[in-house]
């Protein structure tokens, strides 16, 4: 794998102690999203950062630090450390940003939305990349899909198709995918990382949005590209007629990323689908109602557009499971007579109202909040 910069996990084994990749495994852990334990995991680190970077990144922070500071605490030259540290945001391993005095600074990205995707965005199709993939998957089911499900916070929502909606809903800005494409400050458009990875589909993949700091930097890197606001609603549009649900971090203050999933790659819908975790992601806050006597029976809900099984056919009708029902609502825009339509969900949880109160009420469930905040008070 050297011609793609990164180098071989048997080679890793005998440069390397064990335990530097643990305590890196372990930082990665107090991240919201976690990190367990787990043999693929270890093997993913030992893939994605050289012995040498690993030495950098323990010094490193979720919050970007200027490269002094990390020197520093790495026991190394600043021309070293910038080589180092450059290496890894290529790779996109890290992030780095640019501030307004041109001082470029560094942090540590979790495992989702970070280490697990970014390596696909390009397109994949290397070895290093075929064996990352089948790593990830077996991770997912053994592990990181029961760490990234809230205890009960979920850390990504689900957001309804914008045609399914209608103004007697009340839809807050948050509610509404073209509001958060819109009031973007950056935005930029990739390829699915679990379409790429996992490819048990033909639905599009450059349907990924993401946005401002995120977008800037892996524009910069040549992992996404920079689009406008049309192209950002066109992107939508065309997901939403390939039958792809919107999921967005589970808060009301802007988004930092839209995937548009489909049930059969998804990492965020298998949570539930497959793995069953019930707080996998949250619902919308709408659920489908069908009306009986309109409906045809042409199954197109059920067998076509619901991702989830949440629509069964009796005696010629569609019937919604409202307790399976996520509130996407393709199902309604996928239907030819019209006849089914989003309703307010009882008892619908509230969204956080920021990304920050987001990560406090998770941290806080998993007893990780202490430890977080340590690692962010690095500088």
């Amino acid at each position: 794998f050297r011609s793609h910069g990164y180098i071989s996990y048997q080679t890793v084994i005998r440069e390397a102690p064990m335990d530097r990749y643990e305590q890196l495994r372990e930082m990665l852990d107090a991240n919201p999203a976690g990190a367990p334990k787990s043999k693929a995991f270890d093997e993913i680190l030992r893939l994605l950062f050289t012995p040498g970077e690993v030495d950098v990144a323990l010094a490193m922070s979720f919050r970007a630090l200027p490269v002094g500071s990390i020197a520093r605490a790495a026991g190394l030259a600043e021309d070293e450390t910038l080589r180092r540290l450059e290496a890894m945001a290529d790779k996109a391993d890290i992030f780095a940003k640019t501030g307004k005095d041109g001082k470029k600074t560094y942090g540590l990205v979790p495992t989702i939305p970070g280490l697990f995707e970014f390596p696909f965005m390009k397109g994949g199709g290397t070895p290093m990349h075929e064996r990352l993939a089948k790593l990830w998957e077996e991770y997912h089911g053994e592990a990181l899909g029961a760490a990234f499900s809230g205890n009960p916070t979920p850390l990504m929502r689900v957001v309804p198709v914008g045609e399914s909606l209608v103004p007697e809903n009340r839809v807050h800005p948050y509610e509404e995918i073209s509001s958060l494409i819109k009031n973007s400050r950056y935005l930029a458009v990739t390829k699915c990382a679990c379409r790429v990875s996992v490819g048990k589909c033909d639905h599009e993949k450059e349907v990924c949005l993401i946005f401002d700091g995120a977008a800037e930097f892996l524009v910069e890197r040549g992992y996404a590209r920079q689009i406008g606001v049309d192209e950002g609603l066109s992107v939508l549009e065309r997901a939403e007629r390939d039958g792809l649900v919107h999921t967005s971090n589970n808060s009301a203050d802007r988004a930092s990323v839209v995937c548009n999933c489909c049930p059969c790659c998804c990492t965020v819908l298998r949570g539930m689908t497959e793995l069953r975790h019930p707080h996998a992601f949250a619902r919308s806050r709408f659920e489908a109602r069908v009306d009986a006597v309109g409906c045809t029976g042409c199954a197109i809900c059920a067998d076509e557009r619901c991702p989830v099984g949440a629509i069964s056919m009796d005696s010629g009708a569609a019937v919604v499971n409202p307790e399976n029902c996520i509130g996407c609502g393709l199902c309604v825009t996928g239907c030819p007579e019209k006849t089914i339509s989003l309703i307010e969900r009882a008892g619908a949880e509230a969204v956080p109202a920021n990304i920050q109160e987001l990560g406090v009420k998770v941290l806080q469930e998993k007893g990780k909040l202490e430890g977080f905040m340590k690692l962010m008070q690095r500088s």
